[in-house]
Order: structure tokens, then C-alpha cells, then sequence
């Protein structure tokens, strides 16, 4: 039996636990609809002083975005220190690969930014000062939306499609960029990851087919003039997605012109203990760029 004495020094930890988190977490906003499935997102707005800025968290791991994904990302404490710095988050789950494709995903992603900057007012933060984020099957989401933003066309009869899906900055965690170039593999597996590039996935579809759709969702393979500033940090002995990966995503962007630094993680795997302090170095680099 618990005693008086102990349950009430437990409920005193408990609620200091909760007064000193810097955020309200609003959880599964509705944020849109694909093929008839509702997409949900959690806010985290900041309890302290908010900068009037929002970081934009694409939440999914190996092309699936369960709420374990957030609860990820919360012990990586993205959003302890976000919204310790008075950023408004927006953690966006885009769908699963079990009912999304890649292309898919990119546009509910492309929902989600539209869905921010339709509310932009309502939150309190500037629509053309958004920062984007996601590691690993995140960061290639955040990464593929940022190199293929869409102008918003004001004449469009869909109101959401007059919004533009550009951001301002870009950081991500080991992101997948080039699925036709996966290191001293060549490629990655394409049966493996066949219902990202398919619904059903690649059974009966010509190799000229799986390269295609390969190529439409690689970021290294889709930047054509300058992009918003990026950042990246990806370690070493990543086990799945290579440090090559990182390397050629780079090298692309600075060959269009664009600002874009990748940080190495020595012995650094997928993720790695020490990422909190990782965040806060994005965080700095938010600061700065937003």
C-alpha cells in the first residue's frame, strides 16, 4: 500500500513534471484528407514566451507515422527545446506505407504545410517563416517537400491550392535522398521497398517503371534551381540509411546554389544517444535562419 505521505509526494512530482514541460501538446488535429482517410497531426504550442515562428515535424520512421513516432520524437526532446525557444510544432503524420505510397505522403505532407500557413493567424506565427524537420523516413519527406515546393496558384477553384508549400529552412536527420545510387549497395532493395514506390508494391511493374517512380521520390534527383537553406546531421556507422546518402544530397544542393552544411555524428548510428544535443544545434541553426 501506497501511504498518504508517499502519494502525495507523487502527485506533487507529477504535476511539477507537467508544469515544467514548455509546451501544451493538442493531440490528431485533423489536418486533411487522402483517398478518403482523415490525416492527423499534434500541436505542441509553446507555454513561455513564443517567437511568433513555427517548425513543421514530419513524423514517420520507415515510411510509418503511428503515434509512436511522436512519442520518438519527444524522447529525442524535439519539442521540449523547440518550443523552449518559443516555437510553435506541428508534428504531421503523413500516412503509413501499408495504405500510402511515397508520392502519396508528399502530398500530404504538401497538405500539412498548406493546412499551417492556412492557420497561421489562429497560431500566432508567420506563414513565410516556416522551419520543416523528420529524421530519417521524416527527413526524406521534409527533404522531398522542401526541393519540390509548389507555387500556390491564387485562381485555383481548391482555396487550399492557393497556398504555396515552400518553407524557409530545412534540418533533418539521415534522410534517404537517392534511391538509384544507395552507396556500395548500388540500390537499395526495390521488393523491399516496393509499396513505396507502388500501391501492392512492385510485382508486375518493368524495371524502367520501378527507376521512374524511384527517381520522383528521391530529393537528390529533384532539385532544379536553388532550395531553402538546409542542414543535415547523419552519423558515421549508420547501420541503414548510409552516410552517402547525406553526401550526394549535399554536393547537389551546393552545385544549385544553395546553403547547405552536413554535420557529421562521429560513430553516430540510427539515431544516437546523444541527439538531444544534436536538436539544440538545429535549434541554433532555426534561430538563424528563420
Amino acid at each position: 500500500m501506497i501511504s498518504r505521505i508517499a502519494l502525495s509526494c507523487m502527485i506533487l512530482l507529477s504535476s511539477t513534471a507537467i508544469a515544467a514541460t514548455p509546451y501544451e501538446q493538442h493531440q490528431d488535429l485533423v489536418y486533411g484528407e487522402s483517398h478518403g482517410a482523415g490525416l492527423l497531426m499534434d500541436v505542441f504550442v509553446p507555454t513561455g514566451k513564443k517567437n511568433g515562428l513555427a517548425i513543421i515535424d514530419i513524423a514517420s520512421g520507415a515510411w510509418n507515422s503511428d503515434r509512436g513516432k511522436i512519442r520518438d520524437h519527444k524522447m529525442a526532446q524535439m519539442y521540449d527545446i523547440f518550443c523552449g525557444r518559443g516555437y510553435t510544432v506541428f508534428a504531421i503524420r503523413p500516412g503509413s506505407v501499408s495504405r500510402f505510397t511515397g508520392k502519396d505522403m508528399l502530398a500530404n505532407v504538401n497538405q500539412g504545410i498548406r493546412f499551417v500557413k492556412a492557420h497561421a493567424d489562429e497560431y500566432g506565427i508567420d506563414a513565410d517563416r516556416l522551419g520543416i524537420t523528420g529524421a530519417s523516413a521524416g527527413g526524406h519527406l521534409a527533404s522531398l517537400a522542401a526541393v519540390t515546393a509548389i507555387d500556390g496558384n491564387p485562381k485555383d477553384r481548391d482555396k487550399s491550392k492557393r497556398i504555396g508549400t515552400g518553407v524557409k529552412a530545412v534540418a533533418v536527420f539521415f534522410p534517404p535522398t537517392h534511391f538509384l545510387d544507395w552507396g556500395d549497395e548500388g540500390m537499395p532493395n526495390f521488393a523491399q521497398i516496393g509499396p513505396l514506390l507502388f500501391p501492392g508494391g512492385i510485382a508486375g511493374k518493368s524495371d524502367e517503371d520501378v527507376k521512374k517512380r524511384a527517381r520522383e521520390i528521391s530529393p537528390a534527383l529533384q532539385v532544379t534551381g536553388s532550395t531553402p537553406p538546409f542542414l543535415i546531421w547523419h552519423g558515421d556507422a549508420d547501420p541503414l540509411v548510409p552516410l552517402q546518402q547525406s553526401e550526394v544530397f549535399i554536393k547537389v544542393l551546393q552545385d544549385a546554389g544553395s546553403d547547405a552544411t552536413l554535420k557529421v555524428k562521429p560513430g553516430g548510428a540510427h539515431p544516437w544517444m546523444t541527439i538531444p544535443e544534436e536538436v539544440a544545434d538545429i535549434a541554433d541553426w532555426f534561430d538563424e535562419k528563420l
